[in-house]
């Protein structure tokens, strides 16, 4: 039976410009997260599958929603290696294992102000339409009849050089891939004479510059960063004003094996979303430092399984630690004391959290 919509992110291990990139960390997450966390809540996809040579990659797109059926073979993933020919050999995967699919979306991972709008006006568009192709696209931010490139003494030469006296608003606009998704008709691919993305076959879908930057240097990732920041603005200013009352509260106190209700903050490393506007979490004091500053490792009450997870039992309620996410906590956070860990159950979450964090001989993590 044919599917309507699987999401393919390419996401190769071996970045050199900016290393590990597709998981290096923007505002909190791996970059790649953001790709991930859009086209799930886009509920556009039948799955959304990251294609990666690398296990790091693979591991996190996993935490954070995607399907990893398989490590891309190393012939696919050098820096030679074209997108279609990854997203060509993991359609081909998909359809040895009896799936097929009308429409194919290719995200980019390097994209964190991708918005779901534009991501469900493609799929609405290219649906509605015999267009082969719906991609992102955003305006040029200075007339390409203008430009010039430079020769070999160093000089400049114009590519066009009738248009020098030309006013720039009489020029005609143009328009550039914005680099964050691809959908394709499937279908229509297949009986299409032309294979040129930017032609009479594709609809571009018009993205606001400033939701647009490619990242392939470290200026670039200042950039987008900048981009980011404004563009989230309101939430970033809804936080501050949080903190400065969190900063203001009285401290409570506290001791270890207790259970405390934590305004965690937004986003800190691999951290979800708490409850309500304080982003509150459940958290066990580990380790007390001193009556200011603690160890916890925050919990879940959906249970996670796999090693850097460990199932504990308060109240009649099974929870997990999320013990990849332990971190030092200031009293002003606590919110109030939910209950006490018996001392057994401290006992095996101690030793389960010092099998995880302890280096094992050769250098590398336990897992």
């Amino acid at each position: 039976m044919q599917k309507d919509a699987v999401a393919i992110i390419p996401a190769r291990g071996g970045s050199k410009r900016i290393p590990k990139k597709n998981i290096k960390d923007f505002f909190g997450k791996p970059l790649i997260a953001y790709s991930i966390e859009v086209a799930l809540a886009s509920k556009l996809f039948e799955k959304v599958i990251v294609t990666t040579d690398d296990e790091a990659i693979a591991k996190i797109a996993k935490e954070y929603g995607a399907e990893v059926p398989f490590l891309r073979p190393k012939e696919l993933a050098d820096d030679f290696t074209g997108t279609q020919d990854v997203i060509n050999h993991t359609i081909s995967y998909l359809e040895n294992q009896g799936e097929s699919y009308k429409y194919i979306c290719t995200i980019y991972a390097t994209a964190p102000l991708l918005d779901k709008e534009y991501l469900i006006q493609g799929y609405e568009k290219l649906k509605n339409s015999n267009a082969v192709h719906a991609f992102s696209a955003t305006t040029m931010p200075f007339p390409i009849q203008r430009t010039f490139k430079l020769t070999t003494d160093g000089r400049c030469e114009m590519f066009t050089p009738e248009y020098y006296l030309t006013r720039s608003q009489d020029l005609e606009e143009a328009y550039q891939d914005a680099g964050q998704f691809y959908w394709t008709n499937r279908k229509l691919e297949k009986n299409s004479n032309s294979k040129v993305l930017f032609s009479d076959i594709s609809i571009p879908i018009i993205l606001p510059r400033h939701l647009v930057q490619d990242i392939d240097t470290f200026e670039d990732w200042q950039r987008i960063e900048k981009l980011y920041a404004l563009h989230n603005k309101n939430i970033y200013d809804k936080w501050s004003t949080l903190k400065q009352k969190l900063e203001k509260r009285k401290e409570l106190q506290f001791n270890e094996r207790e259970i405390l209700f934590i305004s965690m903050g937004q986003n800190i490393g691999f951290e979800q979303y708490g409850k309500g506007e304080e982003f509150l979490r459940p958290v066990v004091v580990v380790k007390k430092f001193s009556k200011h500053l603690f160890l916890g490792i925050p919990l879940s009450s959906k249970t996670k399984n796999g090693f850097f997870f460990h199932t504990i039992c308060f109240k009649g309620r099974e929870n997990s630690a999320l013990l990849l996410q332990s971190k030092t906590f200031d009293a002003k956070r606590i919110k109030y004391r939910l209950a006490k860990l018996s001392e057994n159950e401290f006992k095996k979450l101690v030793e389960k959290f010092c099998e995880v964090v302890t280096p094992t001989p050769n250098g590398k993590g336990s897992a």
